[in-house]
């Protein structure tokens, strides 16, 4: 059941101050609607132009040189009937365009409204990711460089050339010297 001031379908504007129609009235409507907009869609057409002043040119061409016994319409009394036929169309033609102005608002609200909520959705999202990219950055900025890997490896490099050499000092120290080699007796520096 549809209450008062609220929408069913997320697709329609919500009704302000104005009755929900009822359920079994809404699809007559949106049928009539469809197909007066398509009626001012069709009288909005060069086509139809063409036809009604191909209409309106044949009464008048019929009505003033056609037979005096066929003729429908006088021209003495200013083709009254074609003039009554034109009033009326005109008549129907206004309401039906306005509906279809209506309608098509309608939809435009709708679209702006779902435009305004993606547009709001990709700020936050370029928001986010603008806040990601900086913590990178931030995060790239701790990181050590090329210049400050390769001196701590030569440190490291140098640690491990005097830990071997003090290693290897005691260990030849501790032999006996060959009196045939006297270098080998000598700890290497």
């Amino acid at each position: 059941m549809i209450r008062w001031g609220k929408s069913t379908s997320l697709d329609a504007p919500r009704a302000s101050g104005i009755r929900a129609p009822q359920e079994g009235r809404t699809g007559g409507n949106e049928r009539f609607g469809r197909w007066t907009e398509s009626i001012a869609r069709g009288m909005g057409t060069p086509w139809f132009l063409l036809i009604l002043s191909a209409f309106c040119v044949a009464w008048l061409a019929w009505n003033t040189w056609g037979p005096q016994h066929l003729r429908f319409d006088s021209a003495a009394l200013g083709f009254t009937a074609l003039t009554l036929i034109l009033s009326l169309q005109a008549s129907y033609a206004a309401p039906m365009i306005l509906l279809a102005q209506n309608r098509q608002d309608d939809r435009d609200r709708v679209q702006i409204e779902q435009d305004r909520q993606r547009a709001e959705r990709n700020v936050a999202d370029i928001e986010f990711l603008a806040r990601e990219v900086v913590s990178l950055r931030i995060a790239m900025k701790d990181l050590p460089d090329r210049e400050f890997i390769r001196q701590e490896l030569r440190s490291l490099l140098e640690e491990l050339d005097t830990e071997e050499e003090d290693t290897a000092s005691p260990s030849i120290a501790s032999q006996p010297a060959d009196p045939e080699h006297p270098a080998s007796s000598t700890p290497k520096e």
